[in-house]
């Protein structure tokens, strides 16, 4: 809580004052001790009291009838999830102040724990005390109460089924109390009172005093000037009944449970053991919460983002795409007449050297068949030549032809005839160059 208090600005802590809080005071005499409880719905505008309750002479009675009549009152009023902040009996608690001047926090544990044993009257194992530091100031506010009265009280709530995140005493409720809604009271100082047991309880603040709290079995008319006397103030100095400077009555449950509320906006003082306290305001599940749902966010965002970084790849893929297609699409086209003007050049080549084989088969026909041979046809392609005509003897022409680097395989197609000059013939060869 103290570490949470400190993380959080000033200016913030008032915005997240919202809630409900419950307030007990323990009063009368040991034994016969009465409750009076108070019930308040927070928000940063201030607090509205929602209901209130006495158990008179609850200790006389047994735990379980007035916890459950505390029961019925808290769910009625939406605070069944609440700790509440209870008040000692002022009888049982002792405040002192005690002047710090130039110590640091960090030596504050070190410089209370020195001063302790000067403070009560008790042995120290039978002592419980607490204490904090006045905001602003270099004192420090103790409380110091009897162990045995810690255990009276945690026993009796606990069998009365009432969870208590926090003892502690009137001083720190009503200086927290005064503060949390509205400005510090101004100088010089100021003093208020409260109807106590027996007389009548002070509390005052001033420049030399920032907290002042003591009770006085004297009329008011006689523990006021005293108690200005304390705080160095005038004597004539009126004092304001508390519940009047509260704006609600009766005015010190209301501050406890202003406390219990706003445990952040309060004096951290409180007398119950660390072990013993429980939690169930909701607001301190705020941070956890909101811890939560971030990791929460970024479990989200870190699922998504894979989606969306493709989706932003791909987007700007097509961007891409769209950018360089004419250029690629140009591209395309003059490699297609770049290859149709390859082979057209390759059918050309082909062409022209066709041309000049050709004419090499005409001119090897013309040496091979001297004249008195003759032809009366010559067919050319590209893997045969067939050619006929008259010689005085076809049998040889069959070597010949084959004799010739530019033909093989020779062959008759039919079968030499006798003319009236000769033989005449038909003959089909491969060219070597076809093949």
């Amino acid at each position: 809580m103290s570490l949470l208090r400190t993380l959080i600005p000033d200016g913030l802590k008032k915005w997240l004052a919202f809630g409900h809080g419950v307030g007990i005071e323990v009063v009368g005499p040991h034994g016969g001790e009465s409750l009076r409880v108070t019930a308040v719905r927070v928000h940063p505008g201030g607090a509205r009291v929602v209901g209130t309750l006495s158990f008179e002479d609850a200790m006389h009675h047994a735990a379980g009838v007035w916890g459950t009549e505390y029961a019925a009152f808290v769910r009625k009023h939406g605070c069944a999830h609440v700790v509440a902040t209870v008040l000692l009996p002022r009888r049982e608690v002792m405040v002192r102040h005690v002047a710090l001047p130039g110590v640091a926090d960090k030596d504050l544990p070190a410089a209370i724990e020195f001063q302790l044993d000067g403070l009560h009257p008790y042995r120290e194992e039978d002592v419980a005390t607490s204490w904090v530091r006045i905001p602003g100031t270099s004192s420090v506010l103790v409380a110091i109460t009897r162990r045995a009265v810690i255990e009276r009280f945690v026993t009796l709530f606990g069998e009365a089924g009432i969870q208590v995140g926090a003892f502690t005493c009137s001083a720190a409720a009503i200086h927290s109390a005064l503060r949390m809604f509205r400005e510090a009271p101004s100088s010089p100082g100021l003093l208020a009172y409260e109807p106590a047991e027996s007389g009548v309880e002070i509390y005052g603040e001033s420049a030399s005093r920032p907290v002042f709290s003591a009770t006085f079995d004297v009329p008011l008319e006689r523990a006021a000037p005293m108690a200005a006397s304390e705080l160095r103030l005038d004597a004539d100095t009126a004092p304001h009944g508390l519940d009047t400077l509260l704006n609600a009555s009766p005015a010190l449950p209301y501050a406890a449970a202003l406390a219990s509320a706003c445990p952040l906006m309060a004096l951290q003082l409180n007398l119950l053991p660390a072990e013993l306290r429980p939690s169930g305001a909701r607001w301190l599940w705020i941070p956890s919460a909101a811890l939560g749902a971030a990791v929460l966010l970024l479990a989200v965002a870190l699922g998504l983002f894979p989606r969306y970084d493709t989706k932003n790849y791909l987007a700007s893929l097509n961007a891409e795409i769209a950018r360089v297609a004419p250029v690629a699409a140009r591209s395309t086209a003059l490699d297609r007449q770049i290859e149709t003007a390859r082979r057209n050049t390759s059918q050309l080549d082909a062409l022209r050297a066709r041309t000049k084989s050709d004419m090499d088969v005409l001119a090897e026909m013309t040496r091979i068949l001297p004249p008195p041979a003759w032809l009366n046809l010559l067919e050319i392609t590209r893997t045969q030549v067939t050619l006929a005509g008259e010689t005085p003897q076809a049998a040889p022409l069959l070597q010949a032809i084959d004799a010739s680097p530019l033909f093989q395989g020779s062959e008759f197609v039919m079968p030499p005839a006798r003319v009236a000059k000769g033989e005449a013939f038909r003959i089909r060869t491969n060219r070597e160059a076809g093949q």
